[in-house]
């Protein structure tokens, strides 16, 4: 082949003029900062597989690695993919690349690649991976006009084989090939790389450039096209393997102690649970001054909140120290039997949710998360503006957590193992911050119209807690995430829904 070509680092390469330009990126190393896919297969094994095949994908770790380093780079990543995705449906792949993936990749992000990736007009992704695992990221969250990706075996019925199609995996030649195809004469201006086997696509681009193996900080997470505001799955921190292990070795230590958590504070009082969670390793922070409970003859206040977690309002009460009620838009048979609190689901029906609210109010004070569904980052979701057409008496909550191992929401995971999941970790913490009681001038009975006081609650909140208010809902959270409407489907909309399937079957 002659002299090879010399590719100079990217840090040289000048983002001016390019907006009428091209280029070709490799991911992993290079617009991305880890040179391992690892934790991205991890992610997909274990959020649309089970427990098991991550577990069994972890094992396989000393040996994929061994043949990627001394064998065969192709035959690894193969191998990585059949254990990862053999078997699985094509339809749950594309909902965790969609909702678990991003989260994670967008705290990946090379900054220096993306200065340069970010200034072209085209921009094209030439990568090993399979394509149906990173695209959804790569397009929405980093304007990839297209990616070039491996393929995968698909059955008629809509499930991975595990094996790819032809070519195979792109690398090295068939990254070449690849591009080839697609650019045709046409080629890019610019290529992008941090491997030897990216030189073979590289050398046909006018530029090339790499991307050298120094440790530096990811790109911040707001500097992208677009904010992650919702993302799905149960891990918290990028399951690189040593991550993974570790977080597989504290599952049935963290699963007894979540057991533990939850069943011991159920017959106590909140003043006593207070203590309980010091000496169980719940962190529980208490700003503001509550009102106190109301007195006889007269309606409890409602505590307006942001809504975090499912254990919002219980940590709500325990937090002021007495029993109060609570309203959500969904909540499982069991969830509500083993609730310390009263908690009583709305129906969607605006005249009967309002007269439930109502007569929760004549009988205490009344806690309601006005998302009507939780947000995991610095963001507040649209607030109903239900509630504030119902008293005057209205006392905003601020709720932050902390979780660092395992989340305890989930759009589409079962949802009565979310309080065992927040608990599941090593010392969880909330902080409750109580802020001053509404102005009757700031209500309803003042003026103001029910959208305008839901508004400027959801503007306080957000100020006290450094989030970002935005206009998004439930709706589109659970469209995002799992392809619904958010809505708990009543018994007979189940049996309606499994009669048609039998039909089509």
């Amino acid at each position: 082949m002659g002299t090879q070509r010399h590719f100079r680092p990217v840090s040289e390469c000048s983002s001016e003029n390019r907006g009428n330009q091209t280029v070709a990126a490799d991911l992993d190393g290079t617009l991305l900062v880890s040179r391992s896919a690892f934790p991205y297969y991890m992610l997909v094994a274990l959020e649309a597989g089970s427990l098991l095949r991550a577990i069994i994908l972890l094992a396989s770790v000393p040996l994929l690695y061994f043949i990627y380093l001394f064998i065969s780079e192709s035959l690894a990543i193969k191998m990585f993919i059949y254990i990862a995705f053999a078997g699985l449906k094509i339809r749950e792949i594309e909902l965790v690349s969609r909702s678990v993936l991003p989260k994670f990749y967008a705290e990946d992000v090379h900054p220096e690649s993306w200065r340069v990736f970010n200034s072209f007009g085209k921009r094209y992704i030439i990568t090993a991976n399979p394509r149906i695992m990173v695209e959804p990221f790569l397009k929405t969250y980093m304007g990839a006009d297209k990616v070039l990706g491996t393929e995968l075996e698909v059955t008629k019925s809509g499930r991975a084989t595990g094996f790819v199609q032809k070519p195979g995996v792109l690398v090295g030649e068939k990254k070449k090939a690849a591009a080839l195809r697609e650019f045709g004469v046409n080629l890019p201006d610019v290529g992008l790389g941090d491997r030897d086997t990216d030189r073979d696509f590289m050398y046909l681009c006018k530029e090339g450039y790499m991307v050298p193996r120094t440790k530096c900080e990811p790109l911040p997470r707001n500097k992208l096209l677009s904010p992650v505001i919702f993302h799905e799955g149960r891990l918290v921190q990028r399951p690189t393997p040593v991550a993974a292990l570790l977080t597989f070795l504290w599952m049935p230590i963290g699963i007894i102690l979540s057991i533990i958590r939850v069943y011991l504070n159920i017959p106590l009082t909140e003043r006593i649970v207070r203590y309980t969670y010091k000496i169980l390793g719940i962190h529980l922070i208490v700003k503001g001054t509550p009102p106190p409970p109301p007195k006889k003859g007269q309606s409890g206040v409602l505590f307006v909140c942001n809504h975090r977690t499912v254990l919002d309002p219980v940590v709500t009460a325990v937090a002021l120290g007495r029993k109060i009620s609570c309203v959500t838009y969904s909540i499982s048979k069991f969830s509500e039997l083993i609730s310390p609190i009263k908690a009583v689901a709305l129906s969607r029906e605006r005249e009967k949710d309002a007269a439930n609210i109502k007569r929760l109010l004549e009988e205490g004070d009344l806690v309601i998360c006005a998302e009507g569904t939780t947000c995991r980052e610095p963001f507040l979701l649209r607030f109903s503006a239900l509630f504030a057409e119902l008293t005057d008496r209205i006392v905003p909550v601020a709720i932050n957590t902390k979780q660092s191992v395992f989340y305890g929401t989930s759009a589409r995971g079962y949802k009565f193992l979310d309080p065992y999941f927040v608990f599941m970790n090593p010392m969880p913490t909330y902080e409750i911050t109580f802020l001053n009681q509404l102005p009757t001038e700031l209500t309803c009975k003042g003026g103001k119209s029910p959208i305008e006081v839901a508004n400027y609650i959801q503007r306080v909140l957000a100020g006290t807690l450094g989030f970002e208010c935005t206009n998004l809902t439930r709706k589109d959270k659970y469209a995002i995430l799992a392809g619904t409407d958010g809505r708990v489907p009543s018994k007979k909309e189940k049996e309606k829904k499994n009669e048609k399937e039998k039909e089509k079957a």
